[in-house]
């Protein structure tokens, strides 16, 4: 079991922007792109990509969605304080 995960993610507000935003990846379009487009987190200056983190260093639930993935896998809609999270595992 893996320690560390390279994610990147997308952040909105509303359920039904996540919900959009999943509509648009189902369509082909770019995760980095959309998170430039879309995303609330300073991180979509990079096309959404967190680095690199470990086990604690997030909240909860954006911790078990992103150990969750697999590799190249985009999540559901993770709800944190925070808003509404589309995770993309990257390694």
């Amino acid at each position: 079991m893996s320690n560390k995960v390279h994610c990147a993610h997308i952040l909105v507000k509303t359920e039904n922007e996540a919900n959009k935003v999943l509509e648009r990846l189902s369509k082909g379009e770019k995760f980095s792109q959309i998170a430039k487009d879309a995303s609330l987190c300073p991180s979509k200056k990079r096309g959404g990509d967190l680095g690199t983190f470990g086990r604690g260093q997030m909240v909860k639930e954006f911790e078990k969605a992103a150990f969750d993935l697999e590799k190249g896998q985009i999540s559901g809609i993770v709800k944190t304080q925070f808003g509404y999270h589309i995770i993309r595992r990257l390694e």
